[in-house]
């Protein structure tokens, strides 16, 4: 497996990586390292809302600004639509760089049309030291208390080298207008050679006076950051779960939120299930979109069939993006396993290989599937008839196949905006 993962990516050592579950987790240790940042935060986001846990980070964030630390914060104009002028310029005002993917208005004051192709990506990178990935985001309904629909999810804290290698495509994702890597910045214009020669100097003195230490070693397990685009890497986080399954002998424990992949996926899961490999699948048994289990349960028949186990977690919606194979490849981040993570959306992902990280994932998914999972029973699944074949078949293609056809209506390529203070902002200080 190895050997094929190693084409396309690097795998990374020496890195301490911690599983944070839930708000719970993850808001306090975030909070922790922007506060002690020295020189820089860099923080990509889907939803950033106007709540408790958006205000902890509006404070923590002007905090460090106010003191010397380079702030930049990245939102999706889908994701975070309302914030108020208020939250965003006392931000501004102390410094943050705010930055919005996809920043379009309403039509008609309410009406958003830019649905597709989002900023998916959750990221978190303080002094290229410490980074934290997957796929919770900032708003309460991440923390118990927000009750009933309080979202299950997981991210990771990265200590080590691959943080400083996190911070660099965060870097270079503010230096292209379509918030991806220099993948997709072909779509621009191109510029004369002094003006390119001259953005680049620019580039170099300002990189080498934000300049942050490399990571040193901090552990013992090795990574690989993985990310998704609509250019040169459309399928890299799916191909990384195809070659893990691929190469499973004893478990593999997927859990996701929206479970709809292609068809090789799907096909690997089968195949893995039939050679004795024991595939188990948590899905949401309390869905917070009405299509979640009509799609899912198409792919009941298919896979259970097949001898993988399905497990639907009915204690709150179910939000993460989580799986591992055998007892040392896992992955945590922002990717859904359906068309729109899969095929428009840009997203991250960490792939982890360490037994003791491995283990740590299982013990929190065992506990989902013995206390708050109910088993789906083969007995229970209805039988195929030739209606329901056909309704199946048409429903998966149109599912699948949306966004290759979304891809093809007439669009706008979605654009970084950058958020500047009020004109009058410095005589309101």
């Amino acid at each position: 497996m190895s050997a094929l993962l190693n084409r396309a990516s690097r795998w990374i050592g020496g890195n301490a990586i911690e599983l944070l579950e839930n708000g719970e987790g993850y808001y306090p240790r975030v909070f922790e390292a922007i506060e002690q940042a020295r020189r820089e935060v860099l923080i990509e986001t889907f939803i950033l809302f106007d709540d408790k846990v958006g205000q902890a980070l509006r404070t923590a964030l002007i905090a460090a600004a106010r003191r010397g630390v380079s702030v930049d914060l990245t939102i999706d104009g889908w994701g975070s639509p309302d914030l108020s002028d208020e939250f965003i310029h006392g931000m501004t005002q102390a410094g943050v760089r705010l930055h919005v993917f996809d920043h379009q208005p309403k039509l008609f004051g309410y009406l958003r049309l830019n649905l597709f192709r989002r900023l998916h990506r959750k990221l978190v990178v303080v002094d290229g030291r410490i980074a934290f990935i997957g796929g919770i985001n900032f708003s309460a309904d991440h923390l118990g208390d927000f009750g009933p629909e309080a979202k299950q999810d997981y991210s990771v804290r990265i200590e080590g080298p691959l943080a400083a290698h996190i911070r660099r495509f965060a870097r270079s994702v503010l230096r292209q207008p379509h918030g991806v890597p220099a993948d997709e910045a072909a779509a621009r214009p191109p510029r004369s050679a002094a003006v390119n020669a001259a953005r680049a100097g620019w580039r170099r003195w300002r990189e080498r006076h934000a300049a942050v230490d490399e990571a040193p070693g901090a552990g013992g397990a090795q990574a690989l950051f993985v990310t998704r685009d609509n250019h040169q890497h459309r399928n890299d986080i799916e191909r990384h779960y195809r070659i893990a399954i691929r190469s499973a002998r004893r478990q593999i424990i997927i859990a996701n939120a929206y479970f709809f992949p292609g068809y090789r996926l799907l096909r690997e899961m089968r195949r893995a299930a039939r050679r004795g490999v024991d595939v188990r699948l948590i899905l949401q048994g309390k869905p917070d979109m009405a299509i979640v289990p009509i799609a899912a349960g198409l792919l009941y028949q298919y896979l259970v069939g097949a001898g993988v186990t399905v497990y639907e977690y009915c204690r709150r919606p179910l939000h993460g993006k989580v799986a591992l194979v055998d007892e040392e490849w896992a992955t945590v981040g922002s990717s859904n396993l359906d068309p729109l993570s899969l095929s428009l959306n840009l997203e991250a992902n960490v792939v982890i290989r360490d037994r003791g990280f491995n283990q740590t994932l299982r013990e929190s998914l065992e506990v989902l599937m013995q206390q708050h999972c109910k088993r789906v029973d083969p007995q229970t699944i209805p039988k195929h008839s030739t209606w329901r074949g056909w309704i199946s078949v048409v429903v998966f293609h149109v599912l699948r196949h949306f966004p290759a056809w979304a891809e093809r209506l007439p669009r706008h390529a979605p654009r970084l905006t950058s958020l500047t203070p009020p004109p009058d902002a410095a005589n309101s200080q």
